[in-house]
């Protein structure tokens, strides 16, 4: 990465990204630069529904980072773009998988969706998809490979991401978005419009933050079954189950209700609890 892009990425996603940015700073510091890359990439794809209300546009702009990608592993020039050209010395330097990218990628699509995840196994691959690679690389950079850190990171990725959308449930209903699992919405008669786009709670709706929270946790219990057998070296880019375990010990203690204002507050400890965790080699 050159050396007057990485100081300007790492900014930009501290403003962009504050968890990504901050599990970074615990890698070792000849890995840091190939983190804050792959965040940035990640921080791009996942903000174009946000950039652009036409779905078309949005398609558009996702096949422009295939083809960056595509262009990135054909061993040619890579594109002008302060992103694109430090993932290409990421994707050089530690070797990582195409495959993972091309997963990544392919998820997004649900971003451009009008339609709510038909099924929570539809949501759950979403979040195997975008926040799963994204862990699955992060492990790469680190050079931590193969099993059991990739069903662990699998597992943190998911986790992470569900405690995400749960976050972000208000944020996506004043855009008239729904990340809700239609059938399981459906099964506790939610009613999108008057109760979620409305801001209100409602036992339908704490009933289905309920379910998704419950496959969050399950997912975390998966991945802290097997502490023992990650190596140390994994932990900065595990460290998202941390945020997770807090948001949603956090909304079990607000009974599920994600339009209680407590909900959005930032946690001012966050810093530190990551601190606490890395030092102790935990997730």
């Amino acid at each position: 990465m050159a050396s007057a892009t990485a100081p300007r990425l790492a900014v930009d996603l501290q403003r962009n990204d504050r968890d990504r940015f901050q599990t970074a700073l615990f890698a070792p510091g000849e890995r840091r630069d190939a983190l804050f890359a792959l965040y940035a990439f990640n921080f791009e794809v996942a903000r174009l529904r946000e950039v652009t209300r036409e779905p078309m546009i949005g398609r558009i702009r996702l096949q422009w980072w295939r083809d960056a990608i595509a262009e990135i592993y054909s061993g040619g020039p890579s594109r002008r773009h302060d992103v694109v050209e430090a993932l290409a010395g990421s994707v050089r330097d530690h070797r990582l998988s195409r495959a993972h990218f091309d997963t990544l990628l392919d998820a997004r699509e649900l971003d451009l969706a009008e339609e709510a995840p038909e099924s929570m196994e539809a949501l759950e691959a979403y979040a195997e998809g975008t926040s799963a690679s994204l862990v699955s690389l992060a492990l790469e950079v680190l050079d931590v490979r193969g099993a059991p850190a990739h069903g662990v990171g699998t597992s943190v990725g998911i986790a992470y991401a569900l405690s995400g959308l749960l976050a972000a449930v208000p944020f996506h209903a004043r855009m008239k978005r729904v990340f809700l699992p239609k059938d399981v919405s459906d099964s506790y008669g939610l009613d999108v419009a008057r109760s979620l786009f409305e801001l209100q709670p409602s036992p339908a709706l704490v009933e289905t933050i309920k379910e998704i929270a419950a496959l969050a946790r399950y997912h975390l219990g998966v991945a802290r079954a097997q502490r023992e057998a990650v190596p140390r070296a994994a932990i900065p880019a595990l460290l998202p189950a941390i945020l997770a375990a807090r948001r949603l010990r956090l909304l079990e203690r607000l009974g599920h209700n994600v339009m209680d204002p407590r909900w959005l507050r930032p946690d001012t400890l966050q810093s530190a609890r990551l601190t606490w965790a890395a030092l102790r080699g935990v997730y």
